[in-house]
């Protein structure tokens, strides 16, 4: 039955906006200025919230399940304290444009900007980090700016939006209208690409003898992927991927280099500096993928598709700019390929070549753990079909090299940002969104302590989600680089002497429990993890403390400058 033309008091809108926006998951934490709301919420069946313990697990969690599933994720929180433990996860929603609505409750509007109990300026406090935030002053516009909300988050460069509820304007009444439309002045996205670029890049890349396809999230964000692996079937043409553009194209693929840039694969990198056309596709030339920009793909002639104009020429200056969506560009392409291509057989050969040449490798014996064979291990149980969710730190390296993803949307990690303690709620975001694959964690000890109260809503909600702790007992990424740089002084990064026994304390939370130390181990707590489906399932591996991960580019370097070897550091010929 249709509600438009009923009376409603601002949290009776609320619902209903959400309802006509497909809502399914709010993530939250009541609060005083929102009594009203949670008053509403009690008697609201279709729309399930989920309680999480503190307002930046809320926010990573509903990245996590953004990034699982393409829909925005909806966060819910309280004044004051409530919005200003939303800032992290906001900012790291911007910077991996990830599509998310934050609605805080805020102080009567008589009492803004009076320093009442509870209040801050949270529209302020995120202008920089949201695509656009809003501050309701009157119920009437409620609706509206909802709306606004959910298109400004989901179209063009999806990112976070804020919607600021004051107390009195959700307990006004009002007659609900619901826009069926949304236009915002000075927001006009560019969905379909110049129809002449596209012409004219589809002709240089048939033309191109050492072309390298360097494709990032936006691909992903696009639902883009069976174009691009189309493309690079079609003509043969290797690809690399952003660390959040992993999953656009198999793992396992022969077409596929794996990622590129400061721990990307030797020959991602080689083929980077020997392509003759590179050919961007929803990423945008970050200082992690470029390294010293100067000597960037030196000799390639550069294409570069976004979405979002900004991107363009802001990191490196390409020859080609293509402004629209990527899974238009690539259907452009596709349709405007000239019928006489060039034949890549001897590029790849190259490649195979660089391979061969410094293949990804570690060392295993019997009664010792490394990282690297986990991942691996865990890749091979689940036949690279996981939705794989990291930490920040090594493991999180070691997942892009180890970790054989097959799918789109496998891949929910911090990238932009890096914040330590992503992990555990972007996981259990991910669990609420897929339920058809096995989700998987990789965490290091540092990250999950530092949101691990958020196992009470895995265990609560008995979330079939395989927690897997890489337990070296070292802020690992932070040690390795004061071994290499600054003169081995492991200033506070050991952990060893203060971190609790793992296993007791996720027991005490209520979750199952092993441990394994050796790679036999090791193997039967994986299989023994992925088997059991009745609630979280966490395993701490024990691996060795001082493992580090190569190759590796030191910060400011040229990607031809690659660390191969910890004993006897070598560059790249």
């Amino acid at each position: 039955m249709s509600t438009s033309g009923q009376t409603m008091n601002g949290s009776e809108i609320f619902f209903e906006c959400l309802r006509r926006e497909h809502v399914d998951y709010i993530f939250g934490y009541p609060g005083g200025a929102l009594l009203k709301v949670y008053e509403t919420l009690y008697d609201v069946k279709d729309i399930r919230h989920i309680l999480v313990r503190h307002e930046q697990g809320a926010t990573h969690m509903a990245e996590g399940y953004a990034r699982a599933t393409g829909k925005p994720g909806i966060v819910l929180v309280t004044s004051g304290p409530g919005a200003t433990n939303t800032v992290t996860g906001i900012t790291n929603a911007y910077m991996d444009s990830s599509p998310m609505v934050v609605f805080t409750g805020q102080v009567p509007s008589n009492l803004i900007g009076n320093d009442a109990f509870q209040e801050a300026d949270i529209v302020g406090i995120t202008r920089p980090i949201t695509k656009h935030n809003f501050l309701v002053k009157d119920v009437k516009d409620l609706a509206m700016t909802i709306r606004k909300a959910f298109f400004l988050a989901t179209s063009g460069r999806p990112g976070p939006v804020l919607v600021d509820l004051p107390k009195d304007v959700m307990n006004s009444e009002c007659v609900f209208h619901w826009p069926e439309h949304v236009e915002i002045r000075g927001f006009k996205p560019t969905i379909k690409p110049h129809e002449n670029q596209v012409r004219k890049a589809a002709k240089i890349i048939a033309k191109a003898k050492r072309p390298l396809l360097y494709v990032g999230g936006g691909v992903i964000a696009s639902e883009a992927t069976a174009e691009l692996r189309k493309l690079a079937r079609e003509l043969n043409i290797p690809v690399t991927m952003t660390l959040q553009g992993l999953g656009a194209i198999e793992g396992d693929d022969p077409l596929s280099l794996g990622m590129l840039g400061m721990h990307g694969t030797y020959w991602a990198n080689q083929a980077v500096n020997n392509c003759d056309l590179l050919i961007s596709v929803g990423a945008r030339f970050d200082d992690r993928v470029t390294g010293k920009t100067e000597t960037f793909a030196t000799h390639a002639y550069k294409i570069h598709n976004d979405i979002d104009p900004t991107n363009i020429d802001k990191n490196v200056t390409v020859d080609l700019p293509v402004v629209g969506d990527a899974k238009a560009f690539l259907k452009g392409i596709l349709k405007d390929l000239p019928k006489t291509r060039e034949d890549h057989s001897a590029w790849l050969g190259q490649i195979d070549g660089w391979r061969k040449q410094c293949p990804l490798c570690y060392s295993i014996d019997d009664t010792s753990l490394k990282t690297e064979f986990v991942i691996e291990e865990v890749s091979r149980q689940t036949d690279g079909r996981a939705v794989v969710t990291t930490d920040v730190g090594q493991h999180q390296m070691w997942t892009t090299q180890y970790y054989k993803f097959k799918n789109p949307r496998s891949i929910l990690t911090s990238g932009g940002l890096g914040t330590m303690g992503y992990g555990l709620p972007a996981a259990i975001g991910a669990t609420f969104g897929v339920h058809d694959r096995p989700n998987v964690l990789f965490c290091g000890d540092g990250g999950f302590m530092m949101n691990i109260q958020e196992l009470v809503t895995a265990v609560y909600y008995k979330l079939p989600l395989k927690i897997f702790l890489l337990n070296n007992s070292f802020l690992g990424m932070v040690r390795q680089w004061q071994e290499l740089f600054h003169q081995e002084k492991y200033s506070f990064t050991d952990l060893d002497q203060s971190n609790p026994d793992f296993v007791r304390v996720v027991e005490a939370f209520g979750c199952k429990a092993l441990r394994a130390e050796t790679p036999e181990q090791a193997r039967e707590a994986i299989e023994k993890a992925l088997a059991y489906n009745d609630g979280p399932f966490f395993v701490e591996f024990r691996v060795i403390k001082k493992d580090m991960v190569f190759p590796m580019v030191p910060a400011g370097a040229s990607i031809s400058d690659m660390l191969l070897d910890r004993l006897n550091p070598k560059t790249m010929v």
